[in-house]
C-alpha cells in the first residue's frame, strides 16, 4: 500500500470550530423550550447580545403575576452539555419565579403589623 502523502497546501490550514451566532444560539434554545410544556407557564426566548434571554410568563393573564426573565450566556449556550445545563438553569429559574410569586410570607409579619397600627 502506498504511503499517504499530505499536500503542503493542506498542511497550512487548520480546522477550528465555527463560533455560534446569536441566531444559532437562539434557535438552539427555542428547540429546547419546545420540549417543555407546563400547565401554568408559557416559555419564550429572544436574542440578547451574544446570549439569549428566556422569558417565563404566567398563562392566566387575569392574575397580576410578573413576567420572569433570565439570561443564558454564550459560554453556557456553546457548552457541549448545553441540554443538561439548560434544564438545570430552567428549573432554578422556575424555583426563583415561584418563590417571587408569594404575596405573603412570615418575613412580612412585621410589615403587616406596621400597616395595621
Amino acid at each position: 500500500m502506498p504511503p499517504i502523502v499530505q499536500s503542503p497546501l493542506l498542511a497550512c490550514f487548520t480546522i477550528s470550530p465555527v463560533p455560534e451566532t446569536a441566531t444559532t444560539r437562539l434557535d438552539r434554545v427555542l428547540a429546547q423550550l419546545r420540549l417543555y410544556e407546563h400547565p401554568l407557564l408559557n416559555f419564550s426566548a429572544r436574542s440578547k447580545g451574544d446570549g439569549v434571554e428566556i422569558i417565563i410568563q404566567f398563562k392566566d393573564a387575569s392574575l397580576p403575576v410578573h413576567t420572569y426573565y433570565f439570561d443564558l450566556h454564550p459560554r453556557d449556550l456553546d457548552h457541549p452539555q448545553f441540554e443538561w445545563s439548560f434544564q438545570r438553569q430552567l428549573y432554578d429559574a422556575l424555583h426563583d419565579y415561584f418563590c417571587e410569586m408569594f404575596i405573603r410570607t412570615p418575613q412580612d409579619r412585621a410589615e403587616r403589623r406596621e400597616k395595621e397600627s
